[in-house]
């Protein structure tokens, strides 16, 4: 398998990938993705590890790895792999690095800020919720402080909301369900519009480019056959400023890499941009 597309000089492949558990998902064929997919980063959310996983990837491929892992043993945890050095990296939001330590990295690369993150779920009957918000909070405040210094950002990752009724197959009875409730997708909302000090909102890249495709899915349950059955929710994204919109190439959902999580990857590739 290979998801080789012609990538020429100039363009690069980010890959983000929620494993649900990386040393379960090397078990089910993570390594034969990441070999077939070839990205220049690749962003890895709930890893759940507790130490760095020597297995992870070729460290002579992605020369430059970092794990972000949380306090709690075997909970949350990202970690990214790169091709190329970032020229600085960070753990956790500015200002809110007890709470997202495990949860956030971001890497400073020359043409782009890339945010990696695996946003809290709002918890069975909605009870992690407040914290929840707290965290989009923060969250939006970095990312609109890092347009404010004229970069341009790349957010990626589990974002765990389904942003429209067009995200989910089931959206009429899951309007108080973590993930689809009008909290969770108003902050959302809030960021992928401009700010009150005159910010841009950012861009949806997948929904950009498929304005009206409906059935694709990032997650699926392993419960009721939800795979088989095509019940999934839109979870995992690439949203950027819109400054890099003319360097985007694709922005695609590997539905056919399903099984090594419960989860698919997503790609992002770009065109005349840099990495160091």
């Amino acid at each position: 398998m290979s998801f080789f597309v012609g990538v020429g000089v100039g363009s690069i492949k980010i890959a983000s990938y929620n494993v649900a558990s990386l040393s379960a998902s090397i078990k089910k064929g993570f390594n034969q993705y990441v070999d077939a997919e070839d990205a220049d980063i690749l962003c890895l959310q709930e890893t759940k590890v507790n130490a760095p996983l020597s297995t992870a990837v070729d460290d002579k491929v992605y020369k430059y790895r970092y794990w972000a892992i949380d306090e709690k043993k075997g909970y949350a945890g990202v970690a990214l792999f790169s091709k190329w050095r970032p020229e600085r990296v960070i753990y956790g939001l500015p200002g809110y690095e007890e709470k997202t330590r495990g949860r956030v990295i971001v890497a400073h690369f020359t043409s782009f800020v890339l945010v990696s993150c695996y946003v809290p779920n709002a918890g069975d009957k909605l009870k992690t919720l407040p914290e929840r918000r707290v965290f989009n909070d923060h969250l939006e405040a970095y990312v609109r402080s890092l347009q404010k210094e004229n970069l341009s950002v790349i957010w990626c990752g589990d974002l765990n909301v389904a942003h429209t009724a067009d995200d989910l197959a089931r959206p009429k009875t899951n309007e108080r369900s973590a993930g689809f409730t009008i909290e969770e997708r108003t902050d959302f909302s809030k960021v992928l519009s401009p700010s009150e000090d005159g910010l841009p909102g950012l861009l949806d890249t997948w929904r950009h480019l498929h304005p009206d495709t409906r059935g694709h899915y990032t997650y699926y349950s392993y419960r009721f056959k939800c795979r088989t059955n095509r019940v999934g929710w839109r979870l995992d994204y690439f949203v950027i400023t819109p400054d890099l919109l003319e360097k985007v190439v694709s922005s695609a959902i590997r539905h056919e890499a399903w099984g090594a999580s419960d989860h698919v990857p997503l790609v992002l590739t770009l065109k005349d941009v840099t990495l160091e």
